[in-house]
């Protein structure tokens, strides 16, 4: 999938998306209507749920921002890649690793997160 990082790019923009309306406006752009989010902490079904979840993860973390650490690997419909979270030129606090799920039009299905460091 070529335009795997691009998408991947943008997902976390979304993340880092503090205006609620254009939040949502980039969680109906990049996912199914029926799309799903799940790690250990949340499990998130449709773009109602998948929003209200990036919300709470920016009440949670004040000011941190998301953003890509490495390379996106990406082959037919899935991407892989590690994710930081932390102050925007400062030491990730919580680091992850997800495997998204594109569907035929190349949005996101799915997005399976696993959580290799979290805050204490």
């Amino acid at each position: 999938m070529s335009d795997a990082r691009a998408l991947i790019e943008r997902y976390l923009a979304a993340w880092n998306e503090r205006n609620s309306a254009a939040r949502r406006a980039a969680v109906d752009e990049l996912w199914t209507e029926d799309a799903a989010y799940v790690d250990p902490l949340v499990v998130a079904e449709g773009r109602d749920a998948i929003d209200a979840a990036i919300a709470a993860v920016q009440a949670q973390f004040p000011g941190l921002v998301f953003r890509l650490a490495g390379e996106v690997d990406a082959h037919h419909h899935l991407a892989r890649f590690t994710w930081e979270l932390g102050p925007k030129d400062g030491e990730a606090v919580a680091v992850g690793f997800d495997v998204a799920e594109f569907s035929e039009d190349g949005r996101l299905a799915k997005v399976h997160g696993f959580l290799d460091k979290v805050p204490a």
